[in-house]
């Protein structure tokens, strides 16, 4: 089991007292492999990661999920770094198995658990209390290591070198689904494992729709076009989007897109440890309303990312997080004109010890490369 695993796991067993917990349900994907590095997706079969107060972690798992980093002990070998291994076949009442192990109080459980999974806990065991035990893996995601900073590092310069790559091949004719194509066949060539989310890719009007998925629409001359792209590299995401003009862009074109890319930059600046996120949000915000659009700028400022595109964690008016070194989240200021189009520019920052540091290099600028 590496270091930095047996790191990870003592951490979330020495969070429990903090969070009021006697034992702890993880079933994630991603917080599995962030505990572990075991890659399980069990879909409908019960298989679950479990931490206890002064007792050893023990795994609950389907036969067909095999370890594969030696996570697993026997029941007498397991310490208190690596888990207990108890396996079931189909068939089997995997929950009748793990009632045992629970130890009496208070039980946190992930917040995507299967409901029929937890109502069948209730039943087993109705000596035992419930809460969403998330934020404890959840807060150790949100400050990632040196490790993951290199990932973070490397998934985002694939991503800055497609959408240069994209940039230089749109042209008048194309579809936004065969920009979609083209940006997975760049990935692949990057050396990236896929996207990390569907593409966003909006031509015109489109982009007036922040989750606009791609269609059959043709770019046309002088028409806006915004791509919101992520790939996925040793397992981590990066995230960024760029608006650009064919042709030459309109007076207000050029004044939203300077305007959104200003507020963008603001909030960049001013990313530093121990600041409200709530504050990085007002600030984009209240400069975007100076610039006469702030209606027109219709959702947070940015989201938490790593193992998965959006995790826990938003920069928001109501978020109520400081940032603190380790934490990377997205900047990603727009505006958007129903029927018209739509600016956004967003690069991924990682919060370090004196300031942040700009994850994506990829040009802002609103000329197609």
């Amino acid at each position: 089991m590496l270091d930095i695993y047996k790191r990870r796991m003592a951490a979330a067993g020495a969070g429990l007292e903090a969070l009021g917990l006697d034992s702890l349900i993880v079933s994630e994907p991603a917080a599995l492999f962030y505990l572990t590095g075991e890659i399980i997706h069990p879909g409908e079969r019960l298989t679950v990661l479990v931490f206890r107060k002064k007792e050893p972690p023990l795994w609950l798992r389907n036969r067909l999920f095999p370890l594969k980093e030696g996570m697993g002990l026997s029941m007498e070998e397991a310490d208190g770094g690596r888990p207990a291994d108890i396996s079931f076949e189909d068939g089997e009442d995997g929950l009748a198995l793990l009632s045992p192990f629970l130890p009496k109080g208070i039980t946190g459980i992930d917040k995507t658990w299967p409901s029929h999974f937890l109502l069948s806990l209730m039943a087993l065991r109705p000596d035992l209390s419930f809460k969403n035990g998330s934020p404890l893996v959840d807060g150790l995601r949100a400050v990632k290591d040196e490790e993951e900073i290199k990932a973070m590092r490397l998934a985002s310069a694939i991503n800055d070198r497609a959408m240069e790559r994209i940039s230089r091949w749109i042209h008048p004719g194309v579809t936004e689904k065969e920009c979609a194509d083209k940006l997975l066949a760049i990935y692949k060539e990057e050396g990236a494992e896929g996207f990390s989310f569907p593409p966003i890719v909006s031509f015109g009007a489109h982009g007036a729709d922040p989750h606009h998925m791609p269609d059959d629409t043709k770019l046309s001359e002088n028409e806006t076009v915004l791509f919101d792209i992520g790939c996925r590299k040793n397992h981590y995401c990066s995230d960024m989007t760029r608006t650009f003009f064919t042709g030459t862009p309109t007076e207000e074109q050029k004044k939203v897109h300077t305007l959104v890319r200003e507020a963008g930059e603001l909030a960049e600046s001013l990313v530093r440890p121990g600041i409200p996120l709530a504050d990085l949000d007002r600030a984009a915000r209240e400069y975007i309303a100076k610039g006469g659009y702030g209606s027109f700028f219709t959702h947070r400022l940015g989201h938490f990312i790593g193992l998965k595109e959006h995790e826990e964690g938003e920069v928001s008016s109501s978020s109520p997080l400081v940032a603190k070194p380790g934490m990377i989240f997205s900047i990603e200021p727009g505006v958007y004109l129903e029927g018209r189009f739509g600016v956004r520019i967003e690069d991924l920052v990682l919060v370090t010890e004196e300031g942040c540091e700009v994850l994506n290099h990829a040009g802002r600028g609103w000329q197609i490369s």
